[in-house]
């Protein structure tokens, strides 16, 4: 038996679009990491698509500000970002603890 997630709290269709839009260029960035990838190719089309998705999280964030929702409330969108594993995604994003040096390494 798997374990349940915890439900989404309630976001406005906004928020919602907020959220997904940040956690895809996270997910990207994380692609990119250059102390964690191997493959340019794979870092560059992550790139390249990491263009498209931070224009998406900023018409997110358009429209919740033309609909007058003007504030971000830090502890349910956090809340959120945990149910949908925003803290491991995140994560990829950050430097690699550096490893032991050997021989051959420059």
């Amino acid at each position: 038996m798997t374990a349940e997630l915890p439900p989404l709290p309630a976001l406005t269709r906004s928020e919602g679009e907020v959220v997904d839009c940040y956690l895809e260029v996270v997910d990207l960035l994380g692609r990119i990491n250059p102390s964690r990838t191997t493959d340019t190719y794979a870092a560059l089309r992550a790139a390249q698509a990491l263009v498209g998705r931070a224009v998406a999280l900023k018409e997110a964030l358009t429209v919740m500000h033309m609909r007058g929702e003007t504030e971000m409330h830090p502890a349910t969108l956090g809340r959120a970002l945990r149910v949908l594993d925003g803290e491991r995604r995140s994560g990829r994003v950050a430097v690699t603890p550096a490893a032991p040096a050997g021989p051959g390494d420059r």
